[in-house]
């Protein structure tokens, strides 16, 4: 099989890549590890930047986020001292919108089936090859036959435990990490939002979120040890736990009911540098991992699909300019978000060795936040997203 661009991975990043290419009149073909439905039984992030929204409608995919999408204009922190809003709109005159990634994965299929693209699902033993000459090739598993696609250029977008990172040699990237000492229990109910806009909590007990995929779909998270299993949580439990660390004239209204989903996820910052080798590029969890707590995982994925994107259309066009600078690039708005998300993590999480006095700070932080528009101003630029 031969194609310009080989793309491993199906979820969104790889799926977004190939819709823009195709738009272009560029051939692709997705491989994808798992089943369409297994893809589409992923529970993640639901907070878009406007950078993202605005590369879904240029993907020709905004239709149904515009008609359901819900426009948030700030949100809301807890704290010991009481809660507040920051106004993002206000400061920044910028929002975000909740949508859910399940459904902006659905919307990406829908627009590649239409535009009859190659994705091949449920292949296995992916492994690439002559990265670094001008006849790169992927061979893999499917259905039992060996099979092999011949391309221009490869984009691995297939996570963190992917073969694509990993054809990279060792001693050509460096990898940075900082592991969380807890993670985040998250249950997916069908139930009213506890707000209308979500809600950050710094508690003694640990960190909380009350988020939301739709009005009548709530998404929550509570700070856990790594050593808990989503098993020992009943719903009951979880739902008296979240009550404690969110505000008391939020906790008195919440609804609850039974979990949809539960699961816990560990929370890493993850970095490797170049996001290229030869004619491999890497995109979205291939190259890095961002704690939860900023919302910036699919958003830093998009933003690295807008940039490569670019480089793969000029450089079929005849200038290779931006494809080489495609990790300089990338790399830029990632250590950016990366910053942002650990600081995130920092002020809202209780860490185990934490004291009094450590508390105090966060506190002290977060009163920051609260009272100067400068703070305020800074953290809406960043959550909203910065400019491509």
């Amino acid at each position: 099989m031969r194609t310009q661009v080989a793309i491993i991975g199906g979820g969104p990043s790889g799926l977004l890549l190939s819709q823009l290419l195709m738009r272009a009149g560029i051939a692709t073909v997705v491989l994808e590890r798992q089943t369409r439905a297994h893809v589409l039984g992923r529970i993640r992030a639901g907070v878009l930047e406007q950078g993202t929204v605005e590369l879904l409608r240029r993907a020709g995919v905004g239709a149904r986020l515009d008609r359901e999408g819900i426009v948030h204009e700030g949100t809301m922190l807890s704290t010991a001292g009481g809660m507040f809003r920051v106004d993002f709109k206000a400061r920044i005159g910028e929002v975000v919108t909740v949508y859910g990634q399940t459904e902006v994965t659905r919307d990406l299929y829908a627009a590649q089936d239409a535009a009859s693209a190659t994705i091949l699902d449920e292949v296995s033993e992916v492994a690439l090859h002559d990265l670094t000459t001008e006849a790169p090739y992927v061979t893999f598993q499917r259905g039992g036959e060996a099979q092999r696609i011949d391309a221009d250029y490869i984009v691995g977008c297939d996570g963190f435990h992917g073969p694509s990172r990993q054809a990279i040699p060792r001693d050509k990237r460096t990898e940075y990490e900082r592991v969380y000492p807890f993670g985040w229990l998250g249950v997916l109910s069908r139930t009213r939002p506890a707000a209308e806009e979500l809600i950050y909590a710094n508690h003694p007990r640990g960190f909380a979120l009350a988020s939301m995929r739709n009005p009548t779909l709530s998404r929550y998270y509570i700070q856990v040890p790594l050593t808990d299993r989503a098993e020992d949580w009943s719903d009951a439990a979880f739902w008296d736990e979240l009550r404690r660390r969110l505000p008391a004239e939020v906790a008195e209204g919440l609804e609850t009911g039974p979990s949809i989903e539960k699961s816990i996820a560990p929370l890493r910052s993850f970095v490797t540098e170049p996001m290229r080798w030869g004619r491999l590029f890497l995109a979205g969890d291939a190259a890095h991992i961002v704690p939860p707590t900023g919302a910036k995982g699919l958003n830093l994925a998009a933003s690295d699909v807008h940039y490569l994107s670019e480089g793969l259309i000029a450089a079929f066009a005849g200038d290779g300019a931006a494809l080489e600078a495609y990790s300089d690039r990338a790399l830029t708005r990632i250590w950016a978000a990366m910053r942002f998300s650990w600081w995130m993590t920092s002020i809202l999480h209780r860490f185990p060795d934490q004291t009094d006095f450590d508390q105090k700070i966060q506190e002290a932080e977060l009163r920051q936040l609260e009272t100067l528009a400068s703070a305020q101003a800074a953290m809406a630029r960043n959550y909203t997203g910065l400019p491509y």
